[in-house]
């Protein structure tokens, strides 16, 4: 895994491991880490995505980097943050195509609408058997400490797709759910 790529970020959380769905196992992926950290002046967010057991994802395609809808059919990167004590909530999806997505919603998967925001920077690297897709996404981010979901769904070349979050709810796969908010972060540091 590699650093932020500003000076003004802290040492990322590491070691936070996705757990794929029960439901939906995958053949070839043995695991996917990651690695988040935020900008101290904006709140921006630092995220690197890595995926072991790589030699057979589905990798979209390098396209344009402008917002897309409907990434998350294939192999696509999520983060869902809401500010804490809060229902409403924001949804970004990052492809390995380049392409992503942001919305917002007022609740639970209600008033979805897209969230305006500047193009993020995204990074992808290819390692032997390892995939990895950073991004630097914000600073649209709420200055408050915040609760992070992150998830991946990965499809492999043999048609499998699996779902990989840092919590699961019961039942299926569902990574708006509140139960899969499972990491705080501080709010940063004032300017």
């Amino acid at each position: 895994m590699t650093s932020p790529p500003n000076p003004d970020y802290p040492e990322p959380v590491e070691g936070l491991s996705l757990i794929c769905h029960p439901d939906t196992p995958s053949q070839t992926v043995t695991g996917v880490k990651v690695q988040i950290s935020r900008q101290v002046h904006t709140g921006a967010l630092w995220i690197e995505y890595e995926v072991a057991g790589a030699k057979h994802l589905v990798l979209p395609k390098a396209q344009n980097p402008i917002r897309a809808d409907n990434l998350w059919m294939t192999t696509c990167f999520e983060l869902f943050v809401r500010t804490l004590g809060h229902v409403g909530y924001f949804e970004y999806n990052f492809s390995p195509s380049c392409r992503w997505a942001a919305y917002s919603f007022d609740a639970y998967r209600s008033a979805m609408r897209e969230l305006p925001m500047h193009d993020p920077e995204i990074w992808l690297t290819t390692m032997e058997d390892y995939f990895f897709l950073a991004v630097e996404a914000g600073p649209e981010l709420a200055m408050k400490e915040i609760g992070i979901a992150l998830s991946a769904v990965i499809e492999e070349v043999d048609g499998t797709k699996s779902y990989w979050a840092l919590r699961h709810p019961p039942g299926p796969p569902d990574f708006h759910h509140p139960d899969c908010f499972a990491l705080n972060l501080g709010a940063p540091d004032a300017v």
